[in-house]
């Protein structure tokens, strides 16, 4: 019923488990585990008329709630309890693997769930059907077609790590790796939710790197995850040192070499160990190197709101836009299409926002974040790492934001 992940490749396990097994298969540093391939999903779901509720919006909450009540394979549960003794009981991460997932046409950054830290076959098998019924949440069907309904799950041995990341290797020879970190797991860093120390790592081997304030860290704790405050004399203490930073960019070489072409990848440092997670392929370009620039500061409620506000250019591109402040779901029927998306930072349930958005901006995060990547994929402007943005910018005000130069501008600034 199951692939060993060593095995796996793309056409019968999708393209991130495909991924994976190729670098597994040439010898890079990733964490065992298996995938539970199209076939148990199509078994499983064979008596559902699935394409009549891709079709039909009002009938895709049933669709998941008809995967999530238990259809499953014959033997599903008692298949993943084997599998997951052989791995040695230990938590895992369950993440989806799609048909359409990290393709060289889009990354669908966000589009399906993922799960960190479960634990027993049980649990395993509800993030299973979890990930199978992401296939017809709104953010995913939100991008058609839905012609290609299909999807594999990777199930791995968790990390507790003590860093994490995301790095781009070079487009071209000379041209530097970027690599972005933050202490604990990668979702701090992959949903923009610190601002993480940036480095880049030329082909000579020199480092330049900016330190960022990372207030926050998000760690397993049992069975849950935990975001705890990282301890004062750590916030802007590098989360790597440049050694380490070679060593990640000289990985991300031969990751490049062997799925032709650049990529970009999470990673982890887990007892002083680094790790791969994922590799897929950069579908949009970052701002020249030459046009990135630190973050900007500013206090919370700054009685001047009308000043030039900086920050790390996401996405190139300029825009002028009426502000909407979402400062979480509840503010999502707010936006408007055109409008500029102010924000903390963006995660997973935010993605149908960025298809409308003229522009966005964020508190924190990175040029490697979830909302850059998404950003660029849809060719909208993105500024991101300004301190308070969401109150030293106006809800309603007209704003230009220059992704290109990192800057956002009020009309009357």
């Amino acid at each position: 019923m199951f692939v060993p992940l060593k095995e796996a490749v793309a056409g019968t396990c999708g393209g991130k488990a495909g991924a994976l097994g190729a670098l597994l298969r040439a010898g890079l540093p990733v964490p065992d585990g298996f995938v539970v391939p199209f076939g148990a999903y199509l078994a499983a779901v064979s008596d559902l008329d699935l394409g009549r509720y891709a079709a039909e919006p009002d009938a895709q909450d049933a669709a998941r709630r008809a995967i999530e009540a238990g259809p499953a394979h014959p033997g599903l549960t008692a298949a993943l309890g084997h599998a997951l003794g052989e791995l040695g009981d230990a938590p895992v991460a369950v993440r989806s693997s799609a048909a359409d997932e990290d393709t060289g046409q889009t990354s669908a950054a966000g589009r399906y769930e993922s799960f960190l830290a479960v634990r027993g076959a049980a649990g395993v098998a509800d993030a299973v059907r979890a990930c199978w019924a992401s296939l017809f949440s709104p953010r995913a069907l939100g991008h058609g077609p839905f012609d290609d309904l299909r999807m594999a799950v990777v199930v791995q041995r968790h990390l507790d790590a003590e860093v994490s990341g995301v790095m781009f290797t070079p487009f071209e020879p000379d041209d530097p790796a970027e690599i972005e970190a933050s202490w604990g797991l990668g979702p701090s860093v992959v949903g923009g939710t610190v601002t993480p120390d940036a480095y880049r790592v030329a082909a000579d081997g020199t480092v330049t790197r900016t330190v960022a304030d990372k207030r926050t860290r998000l760690d397993r704790d049992g069975d849950r995850l935990v975001v705890r405050d990282v301890p004062a004399e750590a916030r802007e203490r590098p989360a790597i040192d440049d050694d380490t930073a070679v060593r990640l960019a000289g990985l991300g070489r031969r990751i490049a070499a062997e799925r032709g072409g650049p990529q970009d990848v999470e990673w982890a440092v887990a007892d002083g160990r680094i790790w791969i997670l994922q590799a897929r392929p950069i579908t949009a370009a970052l701002p020249s190197p030459a046009q990135a620039g630190p973050a900007g500061g500013g206090e919370r409620g700054a009685a001047d709101r009308d000043e030039v506000l900086a920050g790390t250019p996401g996405s190139r591109g300029a825009v002028t836009g009426v502000a909407r402040v979402v400062r979480g779901p509840d503010d999502f029927a707010r936006v408007r299409p055109g409008d500029v998306l102010v924000c903390p930072f963006t995660d997973p349930a935010w993605t149908p926002l960025l298809r409308i958005a003229a522009g966005v901006v964020t508190e924190t995060g990175g040029v490697l974040s979830h909302a850059a990547i998404v950003a660029r994929e849809h060719a909208i402007p993105a500024v991101l790492g300004i301190p308070y943005a969401t109150s030293r910018l106006r809800d309603g005000a007209v704003v230009t934001v220059d992704g290109t130069a990192g800057t956002v501008t009020p009309a009357n600034a």
